[in-house]
């Protein structure tokens, strides 16, 4: 059985569309009252260890989405109790999305770093998804204004921004043969590095790229009713891709898929 959590988010919810033709396959969600899709649904809620001691009984391989919205130590907690329970429940098999490698500058790296070490660790299989920065978030990073402007401290920086639904097609490519991929970390950036005057460019001629500095983003984020987690999280996303951190592209994607990789800049844009 394979079971595939955070069903309910934009990842989960694409791997759960093309998991939907088959017989073995259970999502997990903290809310099963209102199902993601036509499949069996449990609720896991990792906030919630009474939905982890029996939420993982047969499950062969366990798809964890990282539970990445909050504090580090919150994250941290979210996937040991995860990882605790499959232990308990002898699942063979665990498929982690992580960060991609150049991620390691970014504010939230260090709790997919502490998963990876925590599933190598334990006694299951596993294998390590270091999935690059969505190009959907690209898109809301650098959204244009109603006047038409671009404004966002990207510098000159461009992102090897991935489309989401990529990802979630390797993601199910490797769920659905697990052990062919067993102790392998494969690395999921796009093969297109864009930054915002790309995009100002792809949007056409009525909108401009104008970089704004990093405290202006601050200021900016802080005032839009962001957690106060988000705030250095999203900086610190800017802050990277500005200095050049998140542009490699290449990895494991293309092969993975066995396919050439959706176009980035398109997905942003849609």
């Amino acid at each position: 059985m394979i079971l595939v959590t955070g069903a309910a988010g934009a990842l989960g919810k694409l791997i759960a569309e093309r998991l939907a033709d088959r017989d073995d396959t259970v999502l997990g969600t903290r809310d099963p009252r209102q199902p993601p899709g036509v499949l069996p649904v449990r609720r896991i809620d990792f906030d919630d260890r009474s939905t982890l001691s029996s939420g993982f009984d047969g499950v062969d391989v366990l798809v964890l989405i990282s539970a990445g919205y909050g504090e580090d130590d919150t994250v941290i907690a979210r996937h040991g109790a995860a990882i605790d329970a499959a232990e308990k429940a002898g699942v063979g098999h665990v498929v982690y999305t992580s960060l991609t490698a150049d991620g390691d500058h970014l504010p939230y790296a260090l709790p997919h770093r502490w998963t990876e070490r925590r599933l190598r660790e334990s006694a299951m299989g596993w294998t390590i998804l270091r999935n690059g920065l969505y190009a959907e978030l690209l898109a809301g990073l650098a959204a244009p204004s109603a006047e038409g402007r671009i404004t966002a401290p990207l510098g000159e920086g461009r992102l090897a921004a991935v489309a989401r639904a990529d990802l979630a097609d390797a993601a199910v490519r490797v769920a659905v043969g697990a052990p062919a991929h067993a102790g392998r970390v494969h690395e999921l950036v796009g093969e297109q590095a864009i930054g915002g005057a790309d995009l100002a460019r792809a949007y056409g001629p009525h909108i401009t790229y104008e970089p704004e500095t990093l405290g202006q983003a601050r200021a900016r984020i802080a005032a839009s009713g962001a957690e106060p987690f988000q705030v250095p999280m999203l900086v610190g996303t800017y802050s990277a891709i500005a200095a050049g951190f998140m542009s490699r592209t290449g990895g494991d994607l293309r092969r993975l898929l066995g396919r050439e990789p959706r176009s980035a800049l398109a997905a942003a844009l849609a």
